[in-house]
C-alpha cells in the first residue's frame, strides 16, 4: 500500500515485481502439484525426492491415494497382514519399497507385476511362509532383496530366474534346511548372500548347493556363515569347511536309487480271484494256472552287497597270488637245476685249471707206471 501523496510513477515501478512474484508462485505450485499432486492422510511426503513415508502409523491397509510419481514408498512398522494384487498397480515409477516389520504371511504372485522399475524390496521381519514362483518375474531391475526373519521353509524353483541384476540377497533367520543350486545359478550379478540362523541339514540334499557356494566364493562373492544343525557329527560346523569326502556316500545312494528305478512295476495284486474248487476224494487234483501274485525279489541291504563284493574281490586276489606262487616255484626249480649243472661242469674243469691236488695225483700215477 502506497503512502498518501505518492506519485503514480512509484506505483508503476512497484507493480511489475509483484506480478512476477505472483507468476513464480503459481509455477512452483503447479510443479509441486504435478510431482506429488496429493499426499495420503497422516503420511509424510517429500516432493524433491518423490518419497512417501507412511511408516509407524498402525496401518492395516495401504493408502489408496498414493501419487503415481512416487519413487520411494515406506510402509514399515505397521499392521499390514494381507495385500490385494492391485495394491501397487498405478506405481510404475516406484524404485524402492519397504514393507518391513509387518504381519504379512502371503503375497499374491502378481502383486509386483507393474513395478518394472523397482530396484530395492524390503520384506524383513514378516510372517511369510511361502513364496509364489512368479512373485519376482516382473522386476528385472531389482538389485537388493531382503527376506530375512520370516518363516520360509523352502524356495520355489525358478524364483530368481528373472533377476539378472540382483546384487544382495538376505535369507537369514528363516526355516530353510536345504537349497537347490539351480535356484541360484541365474544370479550372475550376486555379490552378497546372507544365509545364517537357519536349521541347515548338511546331507545329500545340500551337496549341490555346496558346489555352488564354492563357485560363488571363488568368483569373489561374500557369504556369511552357514552352520550345520544336522547330522549330529557336523553340528555347529560351517558348511563351507566340510570336506566333499563327507558326501561320497551320496553317489552310492543315487546309484542304488537309479538301479531300483529300472524295475517296471506290474499291476497291483488283488485277492478278487475266485477260490479253486476243492478236489473230490479219491480223484487226483488237476493242475490249475497260478493266479497268485508274483513274489517280489528280496531286497538285499547295502551291507550284504558289500560283503558279496568283498568276497569276490578277495577270491580274485587270492587266485592271482596263487598263480604268482606257482610261477615263482617253477622259476626256482629251473634256477636250481641250472646252478647244479653249472657246478658239475665246474668240477670237471678244475684239474685242467692247475689244481695242485690234481697234479699230485698225476705224479702218483706216473711213478706207479714206472
Amino acid at each position: 500500500m502506497l503512502a498518501p501523496g505518492s506519485s503514480p510513477k512509484w506505483r508503476t515501478r512497484l507493480a511489475p515485481p509483484w506480478g512476477q512474484i505472483y507468476w513464480i508462485t503459481c509455477w512452483i505450485t503447479l510443479y509441486t502439484t504435478e510431482a506429488l499432486p496429493t499426499c495420503p492422510f497422516s503420511c509424510k511426503c517429500d516432493s524433491s525426492k518423490l518419497e512417501v513415508d507412511c511408516s509407524g502409523l498402525g496401518l492395516t491397509s495401504v493408502p489408496l491415494d498414493l501419487p503415481a510419481a512416487t519413487r520411494t514408498l515406506l510402509l514399515l512398522n505397521n499392521k499390514l497382514t494381507t495385500l490385494p494384487s492391485w495394491t501397487f498397480a498405478n506405481l510404475s515409477s516406484l524404485q524402492r519399497l519397504d514393507l518391513s516389520n509387518n504381519f504379512l504371511d502371503q503375497l499374491p504372485g502378481s502383486i509386483f507385476g507393474d513395478l518394472t522399475n523397482l530396484t530395492e524390496l524390503q520384506l524383513r521381519n514378516n510372517s511369510i511362509r511361502t513364496l509364489d514362483r512368479d512373485l519376482l518375474q516382473h522386476v528385472p531391475l531389482l538389485r537388493h532383496l531382503d527376506l530375512s526373519i520370516n518363516g520360509l521353509a523352502q524356495l520355489p524353483p525358478g524364483l530368481f530366474d528373472q533377476l539378472p541384476a540382483l546384487r544382495s540377497l538376505s535369507l537369514r533367520s528363516n526355516r530353510l534346511q536345504s537349497l537347490d543350486r539351480l535356484t541360484f545359478e541365474p544370479l550372475g550379478s550376486l555379490q552378497l548372500l546372507q544365509l545364517g540362523d537357519n536349521p541347515w541339514e548338511c546331507d545329500c540334499k545340500l551337496r549341490g548347493f555346496k558346489h555352488w557356494m564354492e563357485w560363488f566364493s571363488y568368483r569373489g562373492g561374500r557369504l556369511d556363515q552357514l552352520s550345520c544343525t544336522l547330522p549330529k557329527e557336523l553340528r555347529g560346523k560351517d558348511m563351507r569347511v566340510v570336506p566333499m569326502e563327507m558326501f561320497n556316500y551320496c553317489s552310492q545312494l543315487e546309484d542304488d536309487a537309479s538301479s531300483a528305478g529300472l524295475d517296471v512295476p506290474g499291476p497291483p495284486c488283488t485277492k478278487a480271484s475266485p477260490e479253486p474248487a476243492k478236489p473230490k476224494p479219491g480223484a487226483e487234483p488237476e493242475p490249475e494256472p497260478s493266479t497268485a501274485c508274483p513274489q517280489k525279489q528280496r531286497y538285499r541291504p547295502v551291507s550284504v552287497r558289500r560283503a558279496i563284493g568283498t568276497v569276490i574281490i578277495a577270491g580274485v586276489v587270492c587266485g592271482i597270488v596263487c598263480i604268482m606262487m606257482v610261477v615263482a616255484a617253477a622259476y626256482g626249480c629251473i634256477y636250481a637245476s641250472l646252478m647244479a649243472k653249472y657246478h658239475r661242469e665246474l668240477k670237471k674243469r678244475q684239474p685242467l685249471m692247475g689244481d695242485p691236488e690234481g697234479e699230485h695225483e698225476e705224479q702218483k700215477q706216473i711213478s706207479s707206471v714206472a
